[in-house]
């Protein structure tokens, strides 16, 4: 009989504002049960810290392919989680990742995993401009052609102080979807 193992999430960070809200929802997950383990773009961790991500997950954060000992962290983190999360994804990381690049530890997971077996997910945020750009418009299509799911971005205030489309999507909600996707696991 295989070993049964509580869901696990992993949760990638590339570099937004709204990283802030993503560490809301990586502390959600982890008090309704789920493993979480993190990766974040360089820039990820100009927003916020990795100290507060290993706080929240009591896990280090993979953060440069380039470490000593971490070399092949991008296979064993594709092999280990159940769900990938990309949140916040910005419009560098959509568009990084739908040209298959893989030197930074988002990429590289991207490569790795198996798309076809495990759900890959993206949170967008950004500008409303940005994200309606034909090269931003163009990757998102692409990587829904590839299986990856691509969450509806909220509209409103950003944090540019204009008006519109590119909000990351809300903590709660969010953490409802990775639920109800992770439902039978959680059982």
């Amino acid at each position: 009989m295989a070993a049964v193992h509580k869901p696990r999430v992993l949760f990638l960070l590339s570099g937004s504002i709204a990283c802030y809200k993503a560490c809301q929802v990586v502390s959600r997950l982890v008090q309704a049960g789920i493993e979480v383990r993190t990766a974040a773009t360089p820039a990820a961790l100009r927003f916020v810290g990795a100290a507060t991500l290993e706080g929240l997950t009591g896990t280090p954060v993979f953060s440069d392919v380039w470490t000593e000992g971490r070399a092949m962290d991008h296979i064993t983190l594709a092999r280990w989680a159940d769900l990938a999360l990309v949140c916040p994804a910005t419009a560098n990381t959509l568009n990084r990742l739908a040209a298959g690049l893989a030197d930074d530890p988002v990429g590289a997971l991207f490569l790795a995993w198996e798309i076809q077996k495990k759900p890959w997910w993206v949170a967008p945020a950004m500008n409303h401009a940005m994200l309606a750009h034909p090269a931003t418009q163009a990757s998102l299509t692409r990587l829904a052609a590839m299986g990856v799911r691509v969450l509806e971005p909220g509209r409103g205030a950003l944090a540019c102080g204009e008006e519109g489309e590119g909000r990351l999507i809300e903590p709660e909600p969010l953490v409802l979807q990775v639920l109800a996707e992770l439902g039978p696991k959680l059982a």
